[in-house]
């Protein structure tokens, strides 16, 4: 048991440990961009205003209730009505406080929010497939670049997955979360790791349960080619990097 011992001490709370150090915050140090910068000569889609009118569910408990991991999809296209809905419901900003700090949609620790949402879009009404970014603060998407097969590259990937292989090319849109850790180091320090990993969870759960409210099937992914995927969204593997994905499309009728 002894080779556990490290992973199994990176889930405990450190917060005596962080009461002893002076954060860069503390130091009075900068603090990083809220979210990533962009050429504004970029090509930038706006979304549509996002509206309760798309949901085929609205109880929360049976979004609840019907909530699986879904790895089989139809080939039916997605609006963009429904992936502003998704986009807002995974990372939308709905407010700021009194010090200016974005308030989203996911809890966050201290507002850090050190995500970036990317997007391997393959079927989605309007948009041709390729890879985007979600920019929240305008609710809009920006369009990085057309990738050649992009299935087959999702496919390479995301690798051997357990239960049913190659699901992830089949979805119509694969959701590719990204964290910049000093955002949540700059104020937490040793402690912020451990907090990046917890607010992941809380979009990833947010992407299922809007899906859910859409009859979407969902299916997040932690097993994937690390090095592969930063080197496809242009990510330096240090300073941004990609820790969680997740598969989604129309629901496929049994």
């Amino acid at each position: 048991m002894e080779k556990y011992k490290v992973e199994r001490n990176f889930l405990k709370s450190n917060f005596n440990e962080l009461r002893n150090i002076k954060t860069d915050k503390m130091k009075g140090l900068p603090q990083p961009d809220i979210v990533k910068p962009y050429d504004p000569n970029s090509r930038i889609i706006s979304l549509p205003t996002v509206n309760s009118d798309i949901l085929k569910k609205r109880d929360v408990y049976e979004c609840l209730k019907d909530r699986r991991s879904i790895r089989h999809y139809s080939e039916e296209t997605i609006s963009l009505d429904e992936l502003s809905y998704l986009l807002w419901a995974t990372q939308g900003i709905t407010g700021t406080n009194k010090v200016g700090l974005t308030l989203r949609t996911v809890p966050c620790s201290g507002a850090t929010h050190s995500f970036e949402t990317y997007l391997f879009i393959m079927n989605v009404a309007g948009l041709e497939k390729g890879i985007y970014r979600y920019l929240p603060i305008e609710h809009k998407l920006l369009y990085m670049f057309a990738l050649e097969d992009i299935d087959k590259r999702l496919d390479e990937i995301s690798l051997d997955q357990p239960f049913v292989p190659h699901f992830t090319k089949k979805s119509a849109v694969t959701f590719a979360w990204s964290t910049t850790p000093y955002r949540s180091e700059w104020k937490f320090d040793v402690s912020a790791h451990k907090k990046i990993l917890i607010d992941v969870g809380h979009v990833c759960q947010n992407l299922y349960l809007a899906g859910e409210s859409l009859d979407m099937g969902v299916c997040a992914i932690g097993i994937y080619d690390q090095e592969a995927i930063d080197n496809l969204l242009q990510l330096d593997g240090e300073e941004e990097f990609i820790i969680y994905l997740a598969a989604l499309g129309k629901k496929k009728n049994n």
